[in-house]
């Protein structure tokens, strides 16, 4: 359920899991089932629902780390072919991705700042929320992926630590891929009792007017993920 004059109340539940599981995307862990999935296909303003483009996410954790799951039906696949060598490639919003923004209760309090980022150009409206720090999570249907400190200034390198599985399914036309993010890398003092924040998004197609997709719609005139107001609960069992 959105509310359009203030925040989202909808929830995600992140199950507990005690041991570390393997990242397998085409064969997922037994534990995934214990986690409750949510699922969209309407774009960052709530409107034109695609069900051909549906993801699902499944959230659990344990108390050194976060990790997600999304499964991502497609229609086609626009990929970059280049990328570091251990698979990060900045700017991968400019082809097919999904994502996951987090913001623990302290990041949403406590405003930061960090370095500017001179290869960065600021488009306007964006992090311009007093209290807009989050952590970015990317991750491509061909495994490249970018993981990013977002604060009102701007935004800077998270070096994570994130690792990742992802697996295209041709057949079926669907693609998925297993996230660990270690605890620490989004906060210093993980409670499982706080209520963290978070939104989930997918970005498809070749040529604008792309498909930008959102769990908890942005409301935006134009398509912007980074709206924090807009991002829904995410509680822990």
């Amino acid at each position: 359920m959105n509310n359009l004059s203030g925040q989202s109340q909808a929830d995600i539940t992140a199950a507990h899991i005690s041991r570390q599981i393997s990242l397998d995307a085409a064969n997922p862990a037994k534990e995934w089932e214990s986690a409750q999935p949510i699922r969209f296909s309407v774009d960052w303003q709530g409107k034109n629902s695609d069900p051909a483009l549906e993801t699902e996410v499944r959230v659990l954790w344990s108390r050194t780390t976060l990790f997600l799951r999304f499964v991502c039906h497609y229609r086609e696949l626009f990929v970059f072919n280049d990328s570091d060598p251990n698979g990060r490639r900045d700017y991968l919003w400019d082809r097919d991705v999904a994502e996951a923004f987090i913001q623990p209760p302290e990041a949403s309090t406590k405003p930061r700042d960090v370095a500017p980022d001179p290869s960065f150009h600021k488009v306007e409206g964006e992090y311009d929320t007093p209290y807009a720090s989050y952590k970015e999570f990317e991750v491509s249907p061909n495994g490249m992926w970018v993981d990013l400190d977002i604060v009102p200034s701007g935004r800077s390198d998270l070096r994570s630590g994130m690792t990742r599985s992802v697996h295209v399914d041709e057949k079926h036309k669907i693609w998925s891929a297993d996230l660990a993010i270690p605890m620490k890398s989004i906060t210093g003092n993980f409670d499982p009792d706080s209520v963290w924040r978070v939104n989930f998004y997918r970005v498809e197609g070749t040529a604008e007017p792309r498909k930008y997709m959102a769990w908890q719609p942005t409301m935006t005139p134009e398509p912007n993920f980074h709206v924090p107001e807009k991002f829904g609960i995410l509680r822990f069992k």
